[in-house]
């Protein structure tokens, strides 16, 4: 017992699961579900502590603060840990050396994620003008030996020689594709989706409790929050696939959603690629007006010409994904529910993704534990606590810890709230003065938002005067407090319209 440090083990043993979000220990394995399963499964290897830890995507099925937890076991642990993740968060607080596959062959970076994306492009740019400059010289010895060159002295021969070399190595520099998401949306009223003093209860689970939600045509909303308090629900009621058991959901008549589901749709395994897309769209319009085609829009999703008559049962789990988004999109939606989008797509993809839900005109509804994803891609979150309690916050959920751990078990964040503006009960109609201010709100709200986006512009361009940095700050802070007012004010002045 000694020897083995074994006197604290049936301890760790409960903590590790406990921190992983396994907190019945008498539970059946076959009970669980699949996510929890899995989170046994990792807890069973940390428990080992073997002297080699192999973890395939350690953060999939684990909430936040589980993933913040286990950032901080790795970071100290004592044997070696090699990993594959595409959690960008976690592959900068854990590694400290990251080797990349890439067209057959593989690269090492000495680092974390920050300094791997750092000098991969700088490799990238060194190659780019050693191929330039083969590409050069190319172009001067195929005119050489257009111009009649021959093989009659050993010197030509060898020069013959060379450019069939130079030849066979052209093009060797191979670069990741960017997935091109370009496609128009159908136009998006001002109404888009809210629920109004909403409950449910699944497995006498509290989900919603008389919960209001605004959803506004450029929402960009993120959920996370303990796994099994209710996030893919709540997508399931806004996507109308779940009724609510009392409450109102209201659906805008312009509104038209594409649901990414964690689980793909019933795909046929004998079906072609080409064929599976076809029967969404034979071409579809983008977003400067032109139409494309099925065959093009596989090619921009990085589908090459060859694999397009692929039967779906031979694609990957990340090609199965990617095709059913891109299937999603050609639909043309104005509203997009994504649950979980990050799980099996790469980071290069997640990249483009990420940058076109930031120009995305619609409005985004996402479901994620990814930090790095939701920093970048959602302006507000509703954070689910369980039992129905949920914070809705402002900002990231780097910002969102800081202020929870600040507080006591019996406060709130004052940013944090958790109940809707109160509604008055007798009122009918608005007053003459609150029609005056309903009439220009919108105006108040857009202002508002420019201003905020001209600050943080303003903020990138500053970055290292941090006197000037910390003034820009504060002011996006007030301008960030002035337009939450608003649009609490807005959602009452609403109901009275």
């Amino acid at each position: 017992m000694n020897e083995q440090d074994a006197w604290n083990t049936d301890t760790n043993a409960k903590i590790i699961l406990q921190k992983l979000g396994i907190s019945d220990l008498d539970k059946k394995i076959g009970t669980l579900s699949g996510g929890q399963q899995k989170r046994v499964a990792l807890a069973q290897v940390l428990i080992d502590e073997p002297d080699l830890l192999l973890l395939d995507e350690p953060t999939n099925h684990l909430d936040y603060e589980a993933i913040e937890w286990l950032e901080d076991y790795l970071s100290r642990y004592r044997g070696a840990l090699l990993m594959v993740t595409h959690d960008r968060y976690f592959l900068d607080h854990v590694t400290t050396r990251i080797f990349e596959l890439s067209f057959g062959k593989l690269y090492e970076y000495q680092g974390n994620y920050e300094t791997y994306v750092t000098e991969k492009a700088e490799r990238q740019r060194v190659e780019a003008e050693q191929e330039n400059k083969r590409k050069q010289l190319y172009k001067q010895e195929l005119a050489w030996m257009r111009a009649g060159a021959k093989a009659r002295s050993t010197k030509q021969q060898a020069r013959i020689n060379r450019f069939e070399d130079l030849k066979e190595n052209l093009h060797q520099v191979q670069t990741d594709d960017q997935v091109e998401l370009d496609f128009a949306t159908k136009r998006l009223g001002k109404k888009v989706l809210e629920i109004k003093d909403g409950s449910f209860q699944m497995n006498q689970q509290t989900i919603l409790d008389h919960f209001d939600l605004l959803i506004q045509s450029k929402e960009r909303l993120g959920i996370t929050g303990e796994n099994g308090a209710g996030k893919s629900t709540l997508l399931n009621i806004l996507a109308g696939r779940l009724p609510l058991d009392s409450g109102e959901l209201v659906v805008g008549e312009t509104v038209r959603i594409a649901y990414y589901t964690q689980q793909n749709e019933a795909m046929d395994e004998d079906k072609r690629m080409i064929s599976y897309l076809q029967e969404a769209a034979e071409e579809v319009t983008q977003s400067d007006g032109t139409t494309t085609n099925v065959t093009e829009m596989l090619e921009q999703f990085l589908f090459p010409r060859f694999m397009h008559g692929t039967k779906i049962g031979k694609l990957s789990g990340g090609e199965k994904r990617r095709l059913y988004l891109l299937k999603l999109l050609i639909g043309q939606p104005n509203v997009l529910l994504l649950d979980e989008p990050t799980n099996d797509l790469d980071i290069d993809t997640l990249t483009i993704l990420e940058d076109y839900l930031q120009t995305f005109p619609g409005a985004v509804i996402s479901v994620s534990h990814d930090r790095y994803f939701l920093d970048k891609v959602a302006e507000k979150l509703l954070v689910f606590n369980g039992d129905g309690a949920i914070d809705s916050f402002m900002g990231s959920i780097e910002q969102y810890r800081e202020i929870k751990a600040k507080t006591t078990s019996d406060s709130k964040p004052k940013t944090v709230e958790r109940k809707a503006p109160v509604k008055a009960q007798k009122k009918k109609k608005l007053t003459y003065e609150e029609q005056k201010e309903w009439e220009t709100i919108e105006e108040d709200i857009d202002s508002l938002e420019q201003a905020i986006a001209g600050l943080k512009e303003e903020m990138n361009q500053q970055s290292d005067d941090y006197t000037k940095l910390q003034e820009l700050q504060q002011k996006v802070d007030q301008k960030e407090e002035e337009l939450t007012n608003k649009m609490q004010r807005w959602e009452y002045l609403s109901e009275y319209v």
